[in-house]
């Protein structure tokens, strides 16, 4: 009795084939929305969901499907797709036939039965040229102080403004500890790139509401629709995207845009905590286009770029300080941008509020009452001042240039114990003992060392000023 072959049951045969030779997250993502649509003699039609979609099967799996179509319909079988696309989008396409042992295969549009593409950030039917690009206008290239710690970076991101998707900086990854810049420089190069090419939809998203945009879909089934809508973005500017780590669907679509974007010329811009070789829980094909553009970091500020982003920010707000002050909070706060930007906020309505000028003492208290150098408010001021008091000397005194053993002594000690408890460079600490360099602090360090290793009774009091300085910051 001769069977009857439908292309539902054509269709799932050939899936149980096609199961056994690809993972099961493949499978799910590439196979399980294909949808069987007829099977007219030898001709398999099947529906896809876009004209990606379309492309990657035919890129990475034809073999395997060819070997699925001769297993079900033999060599003279073809399979046929069907596209889905948005009316706004339509276009015609020439079917194509491979024979000869090759898949044979051909491509129709189709339209959906959407009205239109929704918009994962407000839901509303999206008009790209007046949609919200989420973007501080706060941040530009101008408000940006450029050093030799992101000087690669900054040089990057403006060529890519001023030639978004044609140059060979895509994408542009950028990376760097927290607080040193890197979503202050994304978003200049998006707001330059919206200010000068008034066409292009340019869209900032964190990595976080990127996942939790996608979560929505999932849960309410418009996957397609939040696939559409990032399809539609010329400039995509994702946001730490370390957070992607462990998110196997999350990273399925992001991958499956990024290929669409990069492939239609447009331009992604991605910051990150570290290179992509050292990002962990990410798909390595995922890994691999992190690395297809430029990777740029953005470094700890110098002692020079700091002075210039204090003057920024100060010249911005109208205010004036001197410059011993200015290279007090340079030398003091060395961690990153962000702090010093918050002490200055700080210092500048201390002075408002309580009607004083701003001058090295007013710099010194907000300073302590902001940063913590140790796991209390425990500062360098109080070390010095500790050690001070326990050699019987002054806190002057170890700034001052005297050579006199019992200071030099002291000094090395007060030196020691701002390294060992504070985040200060050694520079930094050079400076708070009389404005030395950083040879002095190195071999101070050194001096302190050997000294702990060779005498007992100055080992004995390191240990006992040790226990003090951690009962101090309990």
């Amino acid at each position: 009795m001769l069977l009857v072959k439908d292309c539902k049951s054509v269709w799932y045969n050939c899936l149980q084939l096609i199961k056994e030779s690809v993972n099961e997250q493949s499978f799910k993502t590439w196979f399980e929305p294909i949808v069987p649509i007829s099977l007219q003699q030898n001709v398999l039609t099947i529906q896809v969901p876009s004209q990606f979609f379309y492309e990657w099967l035919e890129e990475n799996y034809v073999q395997l499907l060819r070997k699925a179509i001769d297993k079900e319909l033999g060599s003279e079988g073809r399979l046929e797709y069907s596209v889905v696309v948005d009316e706004k989008t339509e276009a015609k396409a020439n079917g194509h036939v491979i024979r000869n042992g090759s898949l044979g295969g051909s491509k129709n549009n189709s339209t959906s039965n959407a009205t239109g593409i929704k918009s994962p950030f407000d839901l509303k039917e999206l008009d790209k040229l007046k949609f919200d690009s989420q973007l501080n206008p706060q941040y530009t290239f101008e408000t940006y102080v450029e050093g030799h710690c992101n000087r690669l970076a900054r040089s990057a991101g403006i060529a890519v403004a001023n030639k978004p998707g044609i140059t060979s900086f895509n994408p542009l990854m950028i990376y760097g500890g927290v607080g040193l810049g890197k979503t202050h420089l994304g978003h200049a190069i998006g707001n330059h790139i919206k200010k000068n090419f008034k066409d292009k939809f340019v869209l900032y998203v964190s990595c976080e509401k990127f996942s939790n945009q996608y979560i929505e879909a999932l849960k309410n089934s418009n996957i397609q629709e939040f696939y559409n809508f990032y399809l539609q973005v010329d400039v995509l500017i994702l946001d730490d995207v370390q957070f992607l780590a462990g998110k196997e669907k999350t990273q399925e679509i992001f991958f499956q845009i990024f290929n669409h974007l990069h492939q239609s010329g447009k331009q992604i811009i991605m910051t990150s905590d570290c290179p992509p070789k050292e990002l962990k829980g990410l798909q390595e094909r995922l890994l691999s286009r992190f690395k297809w553009g430029l990777t740029a970091d953005v470094q700890h500020p110098d002692f020079e770029t700091r002075i210039a982003i204090i003057q920024k920010k100060l010249e911005a707000e109208g205010v004036a300080i001197t410059d011993s002050v200015v290279e007090y909070l340079a030398y003091s706060i060395d961690t990153n941008i962000r702090e010093l930007e918050g002490v200055l906020i700080s210092l500048i309505a201390q002075a408002s509020l309580n009607k004083k000028e701003i001058d090295l003492e007013l710099a010194k208290q907000t300073l302590q009452s902001i940063v913590q150098d140790i796991d209390s408010e425990v500062g360098i001021d109080y070390i010095q001042k500790f050690v001070a008091d326990y050699f019987g000397v002054t806190v002057e005194s170890l700034k001052a240039k005297t050579r006199k053993r019992e200071i030099v002594v002291a000094r090395q000690v007060a030196m020691y114990f701002a390294k060992e408890y504070t985040n200060l460079s050694l520079k930094s600490i050079g400076y708070h003992f009389g404005n030395r360099d950083h040879s002095t602090v190195i071999h101070a360090l050194t001096s302190v060392s050997d000294l702990m290793d060779t005498d007992r009774k100055f080992n004995a009091t390191m240990q006992e000023l040790t226990k003090k300085l951690k009962l101090k910051s309990l």
